[in-house]
C-alpha cells in the first residue's frame, strides 16, 4: 500500500478534524491537507515529473512540509529531504547526485537559486499558493500506484569517505517503521499531538507517518525549532505533546523545567511522550530528566539505513527502578524492536558471546533497499540481508544492547552526524595547512564536539579565526570544529596512519 492511502483514509474518517497546526493556529484539516497535496501532485505531474523522479525538500520546519511529502508521494515521486543546516554547496552536490529537478525550499536556508534545479519554490511565497492550490475533490485525483519496494524517501547521510550516500527507503520500509511505533514505542490516539521541533528532514519528520496512521494532530512551532518555553506553552494549550528529540534537545527541555521550578505534574501537562535518539544519552542526564520531568521518555536506536527501527528502551523499562539491573538498562539502548533481528558480530560476521563487544548488525523489513547509485557501498553495508551498522556494542542475557563506540569514527554532535574526513578535506584546502586530523571530544551539552588538530606548512603561521572562516565558507556551520589545536606533528604508526586514539587520549587529559 502506498503511503498516500494513509492520508486519504483520514480524509474520509476525520475530514474536518484539525490535522496540521502552525503554533496554536489551525493550518489544515485532514481533507484540506489531502486537497492541497492532491493539488501539488497535479502540478508536479504537469511540470513533467514522472513516477520515480526526485523532489528536493530543503526547508526549515514548516506546515507545508507535510503537504509536500504527501503531494510528492501522491504523484509517485521520491522525496529527498535535506538537512536545513547544510551549506548550499553541499545541497547542490545532493541535487546533482539525486537528479532532483524540483525543489521545495524556505528562503532562510535557500535565499538564492540552487544549481541543478529547474524549479525552486519557496513554500512561504505567493507562488507556492498556486503549487499547493487545493483541488475541489481530492478523492477524484488518482493516486499513482507504487509497489511496496519502490523508493519513497531518499535520505543523504555522510559516508566514511566524506561523500554523502543516498539511503533508499521504500514504502515498505516506512510502513514498517510506522506500524512498529505502536508496538515498541508508544500508543497514539486521535487526540494526541505530534510536535515537530527537531528537523523534519530526519527522524521527527518520519514520525508523521504513525501519527497520521492514528489520525492524530501535527504541530509545527511558530519558531520552527526548539524553544523550550514555546514548547511547554504549546503543550499546555493544545494538549500534551509527543515529540522526537536528540539528547541535546532533551537537556534543554529539562534545563528549562528545572529553572522555572516546574514539577513532574507540570511537565506531564505539556508532554505525553519524548522519544530520544540520534545519540546515546549520558546516564546522569536521563536520570535527571526522569527526576525533573517524570516518566515520559522512550529511547530508540536506529540509523538512516534502518529508520527509527533498531532497538527501543520503553517507558516501563526506564521507570522500573526495582529491577536489579536498572542502572545498566538505563545506560543501554534497549531491546530489538519487533520487526528486526539484531546480533553482535566479530570482524567476519560471526556471532559473539553475550557481553563481548562487536559490530551491531540488523535484519528486517525496515532495512534500506541500498545506497542510491552506489552498489559498492551497498554490498559493503548489507550482506545476506544483514545491515552492518558500523556501531560497536554488546548484548546482555536479557537482550539489552549497550553501545560502546563508533567503528567509523563518526562524531555525533547535537544529534547530527559529522564524519571527520569531510571536515579534514575542507581544512586541507586552507592556505598554509600541511596536515589535519579531526576527532570528537565528549561534551556534556552536545554529546560530542569537533576538534581539529592542524599542522602548518613550514614557515607558515596559522590562526584559528582564519581556519574557522575557511570552514564556514565551505561547509555547514554545525560541522566546523569547535576547537582547533595547532600542533607540530600528528602521531602516526609505522605505516603512516594517524593514531586518532592518541589524539583522543590527549584530549582526555586534565587541562587539555
Amino acid at each position: 500500500m502506498a503511503l498516500v492511502e494513509l492520508l486519504l483514509r483520514q480524509a474520509r474518517v476525520r475530514p474536518h478534524q484539525a490535522a496540521i497546526f502552525h503554533g496554536t493556529q489551525p493550518h489544515a484539516t485532514h481533507v484540506q491537507w489531502a486537497a492541497r497535496s492532491a493539488g501539488l501532485a497535479r502540478r508536479l505531474t504537469a511540470e513533467g515529473l514522472v513516477p520515480g523522479d526526485r523532489v528536493l525538500l530543503f526547508m526549515t520546519n514548516h506546515p507545508r512540509y507535510l503537504e509536500a511529502l504527501w503531494g510528492a508521494w501522491w504523484a509517485g515521486l521520491v522525496v529527498v529531504p535535506v538537512n536545513a543546516k547544510l551549506h548550499p554547496r553541499e545541497v547542490e552536490w545532493i541535487i546533482a547526485n539525486s537528479g532532483a529537478t524540483v525543489g521545495m525550499v524556505t528562503a532562510d536556508v535557500a535565499p538564492s537559486a540552487l544549481a541543478g534545479l529547474a524549479r525552486q519554490i519557496d513554500v512561504a511565497s505567493a507562488e507556492a499558493d498556486t503549487w499547493f492550490a487545493p483541488v475541489p475533490d481530492p478523492f477524484a485525483v488518482p493516486v499513482v500506484e507504487r509497489c511496496p519496494d519502490d523508493v519513497a524517501w531518499l535520505f543523504y547521510t555522510s559516508g566514511t569517505t566524506g561523500r554523502p550516500k543516498g539511503v533508499m527507503l521504500t514504502h515498505r520500509n516506512l510502513m514498517t517503521m510506522g506500524l512498529t511505533y505502536f508496538v515498541d514505542v508508544d500508543s497514539i490516539a486521535p487526540t494526541d499531538v505530534m510536535v515537530y521541533a527537531a528537523p523534519m528532514s530526519h527522524g521527527a519528520g518520519l514520525y508523521a507517518i504513525p501519527h497520521l496512521m492514528a489520525g492524530a494532530r501535527h504541530v509545527v512551532p511558530a519558531s520552527g525549532g526548539v524553544e523550550p518555553p514555546e514548547l511547554f506553552e504549546l503543550g499546555w494549550a493544545l494538549g500534551p505533546l509527543s515529540t522526537f528529540a536528540a539528547p541535546t534537545i532533551v537537556k534543554r527541555l529539562v534545563d528549562h523545567a528545572e529553572a522555572q521550578g516546574l514539577s513532574p505534574a507540570d511537565a506531564a501537562r505539556a508532554f505525553k511522550t519524548i522519544v530520544y535518539g540520534g545519540a546515546p544519552m549520558y546516564l546522569a542526564d536521563i536520570q535527571r530528566a526522569h527526576r525533573v520531568m517524570g516518566s515520559r521518555f522512550v529511547q530508540i536506536y536506529g540509523q538512516g539505513e534502518t529508520p527509527m527501527v533498531g532497538t527501543a528502551l520503553s517507558r516501563a523499562q526506564l521507570a522500573d527502578a526495582a529491577h536489579p539491573r536498572y542502572v545498566q538498562r538505563m545506560a543501554s539502548v534497549g531491546v530489538a524492536q519487533t520487526p528486526v533481528q539484531l546480533r553482535v558480530t566479530d570482524a567476519v560476521g560471526n556471532d559473539l558471546p553475550l557481553g563481548e563487544v562487536g559490530e551491531v548488525v540488523v535484519k528486517g523489513d525496515s532495512v534500506m533497499a541500498g545506497y542510491w547509485r552506489n552498489p559498492e557501498a551497498t554490498a559493503a553495508a548489507v550482506r545476506d540481508g544483514w545491515l552492518f551498522t558500523g556501531d560497536v556494542g554488546c548484548l546482555d542475557a536479557d537482550g539489552f544492547l549497550t553501545l560502546k563506540d563508533r567503528s567509523k569514527d563518526l562524531i555525533i554532535s547535537g544529534g547530527s552526524n559529522i564524519y571527520p574526513r569531510e571536515v579534514e578535506e575542507v581544512l586541507l584546502t586552507a592556505p598554509g595547512v600541511a596536515e589535519v586530523a579531526v576527532v570528537g571530544q565528549p561534551d556534556a551539552e552536545w554529546g560530542e564536539v569537533v576538534v581539529a588538530f592542524v599542522v602548518a606548512q613550514p614557515g607558515v603561521a596559522l590562526f584559528t579565526p582564519e581556519l574557522d572562516a575557511h570552514c564556514l565558507a565551505q561547509m555547514a556551520r554545525f560541522k566546523r570544529p569547535k576547537h582547533y589545536r595547532l600542533v607540530d606533528a600528528l602521531p602516526k604508526n609505522n605505516y603512516g596512519k594517524v593514531l586518532k586514539t592518541e589524539l583522543r587520549a590527549w584530549l582526555a587529559l586534565p587541562g587539555a
